[in-house]
């Protein structure tokens, strides 16, 4: 048989109820008394029954966290920081895949696995306003993605045309001004390639270049390949640029691979940035300059959330909380340093605009009086 809160009692010499809120970690215990049953615990080898513990509460100890492609390193890493929050809480985490699809997203955000999970960390695409406001599961939502939802729900985003803007001020302050956007999409103005693509805008603009649309290429994905053929098709238009921002790391992956093909030299001939920093941007032939989400932090505050609002925390208005980011700088833009303001810290004017600072460089300062220039 394993070891009882009774018998850490006993060793300890004291009372059940000691070692219960020791182990439950209740404020109202004595430094000396926690050392002792500690002392006891550590003896014995003694692990308190999580399933047990989270029976008691009438939950089942399980969150979910739904992507919408686990096969995009940038998701991979992120659910394994968002296991590595949950566990902080003694919390599993049932990781699910919608592969963008509508129907699969509304499957989750209803009733599915309802009876399984405490509540649900989401990464929603294509759900709508009205699909959030007609939710009838009562479990806690907290959603991740840049698309802002009038529902009240925790969301969790950071601000992707400040840090798209300070990625193309990187490529100004190099001297590059025919910098291309690679992964621009149709429709959806508040998804992320349309708030990146507002940024590589507005931030031209601040520096006085025109902005040239011969250099934006839409992609209909987000992989390597999607970036391999979009940087193709824009040099085949004869319009060569000397810079790319890339909507994320994949694709500028994909189009280094075809300036390499096509002979031209990375940064000296053309620079690259990507988004996103996954793992394989630090390693390849050639590293990649990217914007770096702080996916820790992401993780870290969802999943406090979600934990705040099963704990009975009332939802009087939603929390819009932004992460930090950084510019990591890399070969593929000649260089090798991080550019980045201070640690982010929480702020909060009214529970609705919660926000997470986020580092702010000083050239993204000097630009920021410039008007705002909207994609189309």
């Amino acid at each position: 048989m394993g070891v009882s809160l009774k018998d850490v009692a006993q060793r300890a010499g004291v009372s059940i109820k000691t070692v219960s809120n020791v182990v439950n970690n209740y404020p109202h215990v004595t430094p000396q008394m926690r050392a002792k049953v500690q002392r006891a615990i550590d003896e014995l080898g003694y692990r308190p029954n999580l399933t047990a513990r989270h029976l008691r509460k009438g939950r089942t100890g399980i969150i979910a966290f739904a992507v919408p492609e686990l096969g995009n390193p940038y998701f991979a890493e992120l659910a394994g920081a968002v296991i590595d929050a949950a566990a902080q809480h003694d919390y599993t985490v049932l990781v699910d895949h919608t592969a963008g699809l509508r129907e699969r997203e509304l499957l989750v955000c209803q009733e599915f696995r309802s009876h399984v999970i405490d509540g649900l960390i989401l990464s929603p695409i294509h759900l709508e306003n009205g699909d959030l406001l007609a939710r009838q599961e009562t479990s806690p939502l907290v959603l991740l993605g840049e698309r802002e939802y009038d529902a009240p729900y925790d969301q969790i985003a950071i601000d992707n045309v400040a840090a798209a803007r300070s990625a193309v001020r990187h490529l100004l302050d190099l001297g590059r001004r025919r910098i291309a956007f690679l992964g621009s999409r149709t429709g959806r103005e508040r998804q992320p390639a349309h708030l990146r693509l507002r940024g590589w805008r507005e931030e031209l603009t601040a520096a006085g270049v025109e902005p040239d649309d011969r250099l934006v290429v839409a992609t209909d994905g987000y992989g390597r390949g999607d970036g391999a053929d979009a940087m193709a098709a824009l040099l085949d238009r004869g319009v060569r640029p000397d810079a790319v921002f890339a909507y994320n790391d994949l694709i500028a992956l994909g189009a280094l691979r075809t300036l390499t093909e096509r002979g031209l030299r990375v940064p000296e001939d053309i620079a690259v940035v990507g988004f996103d920093d996954i793992e394989e941007s630090r390693y390849g032939a050639i590293s990649l300059t990217t914007v770096a989400p702080d996916k820790r932090a992401i993780a870290r505050q969802a999943v406090d959330r979600l934990v705040a609002r099963l704990a009975g925390e009332p939802v009087t208005e939603p929390r819009r909380i932004r992460p930090g980011y950084q510019l990591v700088v890399r070969e593929s833009t000649g260089g090798s340093h991080t550019v980045a303001g201070p640690p982010a810290a929480a702020t909060e004017a009214t529970p609705a605009a919660a926000t997470e600072a986020t580092p702010v460089t000083a050239t993204e300062a000097a630009s920021a009086t410039a008007p705002p220039v909207d994609a189309p």
